[in-house]
């Protein structure tokens, strides 16, 4: 099949369905994101986020359907090649290295952008260029002082915040953030919301989460999944005013949402 040519559209899901046995876990799913927009997937606990997710990774093989990224069918391609044309998942490239400090597990996810095998982290060390992106990602996500500090020393939020640079690192194309806030208190939230503010317009971002606030102050689109399916995309306003997004998923919620996303 010929490969998809609309050049605004990074990624696109088409009639993507994935069965576990008798379960349908998604269920012929169609979704597009656009480049440059950071659009949010929403939906209850168990409409099937994360194993659409796992699916763009690469993680999971789809059932049927096809998945395009750039214009090319990637429906099969394995996780590495994915990350290798700039399609991240933020824990996708290596987990944190809790002995090495923040540099260190920045500069290696930087020399693993070249191919190069993440056991020699050592020579990554005498390679400065690596480690001068690494310190530019580290002040990027907001770790700039704590550069030279055991990632395993970081609060979960930083760690967090590690995560996300260890993505950008490798300078991708769309970046996937699965629960991105999960655990965090308001002050780590804030960062993480400023964080992702600032990213955006300089990466895609497609961002899976729970706390309705933080989306609707950060999304350009809102895609609802519910039971596999999406039921509606649109910006936030249309979705806050969306009847059978409110019946299926934010009911009153969003009555009590402002026009900014902050509860009125």
């Amino acid at each position: 099949m010929s490969a998809v040519s609309t050049p605004d559209v990074l990624l696109k899901v088409d009639g993507l369905v994935k069965r576990f046995g008798g379960l349908l876990a998604t269920d012929h799913a169609h979704l597009s994101v656009q480049r440059g927009e950071l659009h949010a997937l929403i939906g209850p606990n168990g409409a099937g986020k994360t194993t659409l997710i796992h699916q763009l990774s690469g993680a999971l093989a789809p059932t049927a359907g096809q998945v395009w990224f750039s214009g090319v069918d990637i429906t099969h391609a394995p996780m590495h090649r994915r990350v290798a044309q700039g399609l991240v998942r933020s824990y996708q490239i290596t987990s944190i290295f809790k002995r090495l400090s923040v540099w260190d597990n920045l500069a290696l996810a930087a020399q693993s952008q070249d191919g190069s095998s993440m056991a020699f982290w050592r020579a990554a060390r005498r390679d400065k260029a690596r480690y001068e992106r690494a310190a530019e990602v580290a002040e990027r996500v907001g770790l700039g002082e704590r550069l030279f500090a055991d990632a395993g020393g970081l609060s979960h939020g930083e760690q967090r915040q590690l995560e996300v640079g260890l993505a950008l690192a490798v300078r991708p194309q769309l970046l996937l953030l699965d629960e991105p806030m999960a655990g965090m208190g308001p002050d780590e939230t804030e960062r993480m919301v400023a964080l992702l503010t600032s990213l955006k317009g300089h990466t895609t971002l497609l961002l899976v989460e729970h706390d309705m606030d933080a989306v609707f102050r950060l999304a350009d689109r809102i895609s609802t999944l519910v039971a596999g399916r999406v039921i509606a995309t649109g910006t936030p306003d249309d979705i806050r005013q969306n009847v059978e997004v409110k019946r299926a998923y934010l009911g009153d919620e969003l009555d009590h949402t402002s026009e900014h996303g902050v509860p009125a």
